[in-house]
């Protein structure tokens, strides 16, 4: 009987091993053509985001106020919104995040929305900012839907959802083969031309692929297919948490307008209370109007900015709401929304962070994590953090400049192995994350069919490619 020694046996092994390799980084490489477009938008309008968030608000960048001895009523400073928009209608109050900030008001006409600044002492508008058009929102826009509505947010979370096969095949591929775990994560600086670009790609890849995850996973909850079908309806608040409150026909959601989201992730599928009924605990005292609802926000808890939205229809209620999600505070878990009947003052719910399910507390942190609202620190990682982003996806495209051959026709991926080994795997972990994010496994599969049974066979056509 013939038998094999060790340096033969192991033969085969490598190979295969070489194999699974060259294919990892084939799908590494396809999934980068798609994603590195999106990663890099998602970066840039994100850094304006925050950095607009972090000067001012969502409301519009507004400087400073002088401060006065006297502040005027929320109904006075109402009243100078409103003139600064013709036949408009109140929605929102915001209370100043400080003594030298003005408040803010949201003024809806038609199907715009408009934010206006108020001096909280002299009751003169500050500021009128079209939120339509207003550098955060557009930045906001482009970061959801590429300005192009369903199809645009479609595409971001294909985007998305290939991000993570894109991990996945990355730590793959950097897994240590020829030295420790630990000398791994530190990039060799003696390395010249593309290794060296190869290696802190790897290296800043790895240190940041944990935090990566969680911001696309709290930035697919904003997501039409992952979010708003599979994720937010396990994670939703439960309503009936409250007894004997009449319930009304609209949810949270509707207290959003357009871009602005106010309200948490996981109550905007819930039902909100109705007035027209003695139900709740009294609470505002009577007549019950804007300035009685703010006078008892400001007694019960409510400091620095926070929202006041007015009721919409003839059972709607008055909702005080501290959303860490909106930069209310550095702190979701003391996220508050209380809802006042507009009829009799009574509090139908007052909903804490302790009220969420766990997904929606893991979405409050999440989501104020992703928009750098959770203190300076947080905002200055994020900044970091995003500039590492952009440095990954241009090493990624100078690895695959420095590789491509010169003055060819060609994307020059990664050959596609003959055999690939382990498939029943492979297959596997397709259909796993077709199952955690639809989108990406609808795209893997129609890749996989197009790659192997059609520009396989076309020999012109895998010139180009491979």
């Amino acid at each position: 009987m013939t038998t094999l020694n060790a340096t033969e046996a192991a033969v085969p092994s490598r190979r295969e091993t070489n194999r699974l390799y060259f294919a990892a980084w084939r799908w590494h490489f396809y999934a980068g053509l798609y994603v590195i477009p999106f990663l890099l938008m998602l970066a840039v309008t994100g850094l304006v985001m925050m950095i607009y968030a972090k000067a001012s608000n969502e409301y519009g960048w507004v400087d400073n106020v002088a401060v006065g001895s006297t502040v005027q009523p929320p109904s006075a400073l109402a009243e100078a919104a409103l003139a600064a928009v013709p036949d408009g209608t109140l929605s929102t109050y915001i209370a100043p995040q400080a003594d030298n900030r003005p408040a803010f008001f949201e003024v809806s006409l038609g199907d715009g929305t408009y934010g206006v600044a108020v001096d909280p002492y002299t009751a003169k508008v500050v500021r009128l900012t079209d939120m339509s058009s207003s550098v955060r929102n557009v930045a906001e826009k482009i970061h959801g839907t590429l300005l192009i509505g369903t199809v645009g947010d479609r595409l971001i979370e294909i985007a998305a959802s290939l991000g993570m096969v894109l991990i996945a095949t990355g730590v793959y591929l950097w897994w240590p083969r020829d030295r420790s775990l630990g000398r791994a994560l530190v990039p060799r600086l003696n390395l010249k031309g593309r290794l060296l670009w190869k290696e802190l790609h790897a290296t800043s890849a790895i240190w940041m692929s944990v935090f990566l995850v969680l911001f696309l996973l709290s930035g697919l909850s904003w997501a039409g297919i992952w979010g708003e079908k599979f994720a937010q309806p396990w994670s939703t608040f439960p309503s009936n948490k409250w007894d004997n409150v009449p319930l009304s026909d609209v949810t949270y959601a509707s207290l959003n307008k357009g871009v602005l989201h106010q309200v948490p992730w996981t109550l905007e599928k819930a039902p909100l209370p109705a007035s027209g009924s003695q139900a709740g605990t009294p609470a505002v005292t009577q007549p019950v109007a804007l300035d009685s609802v703010v006078m008892w926000a400001a007694a019960h808890g409510f400091t620095g900015q926070y929202k006041v939205s007015l009721p919409g229809g003839d059972t709607g209620v008055y909702t005080v709401a501290y959303d860490s999600r909106n930069g209310d505070s550095v702190d979701p878990s003391q996220d508050r929304f209380v809802h006042i009947d507009r009829y009799t003052g009574n509090i139908l719910a007052d909903v804490r962070y302790a009220d969420y399910p766990v997904g929606g507390k893991a979405m409050a942190w999440g989501i104020a994590l992703h928009k750098g609202m959770a203190g300076t620190w947080n905002f200055v990682f994020n900044v970091a953090y995003l500039a590492l982003v952009v440095f990954l996806c241009v090493s990624g495209l100078v690895m695959w400049w420095k590789r491509r051959p010169s003055g060819a026709l060609r994307l020059a991926a990664p050959p596609l192995p003959a055999d690939l080994p382990h498939w029943k795997g492979a297959v596997t972990v397709m259909l796993l994350i077709s199952l955690a994010f639809p989108l990406a496994g609808v795209t893997l599969l129609a890749v996989l069919v197009l790659d192997t049974l059609i520009l396989a066979r076309i020999p012109a056509l895998r010139g180009v490619l491979n």
